[in-house]
């Protein structure tokens, strides 16, 4: 009787399961026609690293043009004093902050400095990063360090120094710029993409953490992956069919990011078709989706700089 009880039990749950997941397929499905209603960020403090150019200062004139208030972090003190003046300028509320994000004791300090002067932290925008374009084996250790130290590390640190705060008041969002090179290898780009590959795996291993922390939270999380976008980092993309993989601007990118973000998305990709167009080259054998591959054939080329 133990064992028939037991079986009819797993049946019950299989079946519960059976219904949770066609209806969780069909909100997904509802959500490709009817997108969610995107939150307002009126009030929040929003940070962001990198502001002092491309996608950052996008990032920054978008959000403050949304009623945000504006922390401004890069490691250029001149081009971000210019971003923080330009939003000051049109009446928005806007600070900024020299620091190196890859180091962490820097981080922790500058943390303390803007909570103290602004507040906690309710958004925070892991963007700065860096990506030396050539072979494996011309990059040198140094190279390889500070990419990691950049592209990854820092994204603890900035952790380290915020989320706290959000969990507390359970209340925040945090967005990770990873890239499509976090999604699949890309030659040229051999270390970066290990650094963004490890962007991705943090986000989703941090999410997954705190979606099962029994005190709920509340803080989400985005993890966006660029394809190329205009910001001078690439200097010699290949692309055989601009129409099918554009090259982004950084102010349509940053307006991608913030309605990702607005909407809640876990993720998604610049431009948005591409995320989905590798899970399905994931299903084919390996031959097969290095010959679509080859025939697309973008990427970028090797440069010096």
């Amino acid at each position: 009787m133990v064992k028939v009880y037991s079986a009819a039990v797993l049946l019950l749950d299989v079946l519960v399961l059976l219904v949770r997941v066609m209806a969780a397929l069909g909100e997904s499905l509802f959500r490709l026609i009817v997108p969610p209603q995107e939150k307002s960020v009126v009030g929040e403090v929003v940070l962001i690293t990198g502001a002092g150019h491309g996608i950052g200062r996008e990032l920054a004139q978008q959000f403050a043009d949304l009623g945000a208030t504006i922390v401004s972090w890069d490691i250029n003190a001149k081009s971000n004093e210019e971003t923080v003046q330009g939003l000051r300028k049109q009446g928005f509320k806007a600070y900024a902050y020299t620091c190196d994000v890859s180091s962490r004791e820097e981080v922790l300090r500058v943390a303390e400095q803007v909570k103290k002067e602004v507040g906690d932290v309710t958004i925070l925008v892991n963007n700065a990063g860096i990506m030396p374009c050539k072979p494996l084996a011309n990059h040198n250790p140094n190279e390889i360090t500070r990419m990691f130290d950049i592209n990854v590390f820092a994204h603890f640190w900035m952790l380290e120094a915020f989320l706290p705060a959000m969990l507390q008041n359970k209340h925040g969002h945090v967005v990770a710029l990873s890239s499509m090179a976090g999604v699949m290898g890309i030659p040229n780009l051999v270390p970066y993409c290990a650094s963004k590959f490890a962007v991705r795996g943090m986000m989703e291993a941090l999410r997954e953490e705190l979606r099962l922390d029994a005190r709920d939270p509340r803080v989400r999380f985005t993890c966006i992956y660029p394809f190329i976008v205009d910001t001078g980092l690439c200097h010699k993309p290949r692309n055989r069919f601009p129409g099918l993989l554009p090259i982004v601007k950084p102010k349509n990118a940053a307006r991608m990011i913030i309605t990702a973000m607005r909407r809640d998305q876990a993720e998604a990709s610049l431009p948005g078709s591409l995320l989905p167009l590798n899970h399905i080259m994931r299903l084919i054998p390996l031959k097969a989706g290095n010959l679509i591959k080859d025939f697309i054939d973008s990427g970028v080329e090797a440069h010096d700089s």
